[in-house]
This record gives structure tokens, sequence and C-alpha cells, in this order.
């Protein structure tokens, strides 16, 4: 990239305050294929002139995936801990990479003391798309089958199913959706802190199985709004040997490559 992110503590030093807080999160953070979203993140923030900032070193896992796995304790530790560093600078309004840090910033830390505007990048994008900041044609994009992975603390969590799927039709690509998608959809596999422990006993894995509905549909690209997700899916789509065929992308990502950032 060819531009310097500041960080919250950069802005304090300089005396600005920076418009939004982007929040990296663990995935955006440490593993190399999510550092891509991230990076699509903060072009798209940086070609549209939204000031912003990240935490760098004072940012630490939300604690959601201890909390999932049923350690209210430790989320705590790790929720105060952060509540305590963002109140600090008077955080106001915060952008994630990730639905699951989204959902535990917005309905989660309030009743800790963590009052903020919490949007996920799908809403900000689309936000700056309506207000005319973002200009996006097609591109490579214009024309190709695209379906789109709900996020399950995207969708069915929090409500939100359209900005994602207006940013896809931006592409002047053609949407098309699975046979379990919106209030329908089926989890990745990931979530619940999954991720993170080996499979129990079945049949069948669950991002194959979510795999293989987006296969039905035929498309180019498999759209994601989730690190987690993307790794499931990228995992499920080289399952079926269909990684040279069909790619999977973050929203974030089609958005860039389709501006050229």
């Amino acid at each position: 990239m060819d531009f310097k992110i500041r960080t919250m503590a950069d802005c304090l030093a300089e005396g600005t305050t920076p418009e939004v807080l982007f929040w990296v999160g663990c995935a955006g953070s440490f593993d190399d294929r999510a550092k891509k979203i991230t990076k699509a993140i903060a072009k798209i923030l940086h070609h549209t002139n939204t000031s912003f900032a990240i935490l760098g070193s004072e940012e630490s896992c939300t604690g959601d995936p201890a909390k999932r796995a049923g350690n209210e304790f430790l989320f705590q530790m790790m929720a105060m801990q952060n509540i305590s560093v963002l109140n600090a600078y008077e955080v106001k309004k915060i952008v994630t990479g990730c639905p699951h840090c989204f959902n535990t910033l917005k309905n989660e830390y309030p009743e800790l003391g963590g009052n903020y505007e919490v949007v996920h990048h799908t809403q900000l994008i689309q936000e700056l798309l309506n207000t005319g900041k973002l200009k996006i044609e097609g591109g490579e994009f214009k024309g190709k089958k695209i379906t789109f992975h709900d996020p399950c603390y995207l969708g069915r969590g929090n409500g939100e199913y359209e900005a994602p799927r207006q940013l896809i039709q931006a592409l002047d690509a053609e949407l098309v959706e699975m046979k379990r998608c919106k209030t329908n959809g089926l989890c990745c596999g990931a979530g619940g802190a999954q991720m993170f422990k080996e499979a129990e006993k079945g049949i069948k894995e669950v991002n194959v199985e979510r795999t293989e509905d987006a296969l039905a549909v035929k498309p180019s690209v498999i759209a994601t709004g989730c690190p987690f997700c993307n790794t499931m899916m990228t995992d499920g789509v080289k399952h079926f040997e269909q990684e040279h065929t069909i790619a999977v992308k973050d929203i974030a990502e089609l958005i860039a490559e389709a501006v050229d950032l």
C-alpha cells in the first residue's frame, strides 16, 4: 500500500480525531489470507478519504471465541481491557472486517460500559456508495455469476442481508442466491469457536455441505463477508477440486478490485 495507516496513538499525538476506528480483528491481523481483506478495506477507506485509524498493538481479541466456548469470565476480562482502551481514546464509531467482532462490540460490550456505533465493513462501503463517495464500475466482475454466503452474525444475528447484496449488484454482476440463504442461511461451520477445535464425529463437514449449496448455483465467485467464512468456503472449494475455476473473495476485495485499488 502506498499510504501509512495511523494508529489512535498517532492521532492523539497529532491532536486529530479520526472519523472511524477500524477494528482489524485477530484473523485480519494474523491470518495471511485475511490480511488481504484487511488491506482491501483500508484501501477503500483511504480511496474515499474516510478518516480512520487502528489501535495497532493496543487491540486485542474481542473475547468472542472465549464467550462462545463458554468461558464468560475470560470474555469479560478481555472485553473490559478493550473497553478501557476504546473509552480512553473516546471512540465513537467502529468498523469491523469480521461479523464476530461486529456482533460482540455492538451487542455485548454496552452492558460492560462500551457504547459505540458499530458497523460491518459491507454496511460502511454501502454507505460510501450511497453518498457518492465511492463509485463502482463492474470491471472484471461485470456479468459474472456471484453468490453470497451470509455470515451468521451479520445475517441472522443482526438482520443485515441487503448491504452485501447491493454491493454485488453495483458490480453489474449477476447475483445468484443459494437455496439456503438470508434467514434460512447455513453456517459455514466455523462459528461458536468451532474454528479452533477438532471436528466432532459425523458423516460430513459443515463447510463441505455449505460449499455444495454454493456449487449448485454454478457461480464464478463465492462472496463472503467474514474471514472465518472465507477460510471454510475456500477449504470447501478445494475439497471439490474447484479452486482453479471458482474464486472465494470477500466483498471488500471485490469492490477494491473493481475500483482498481
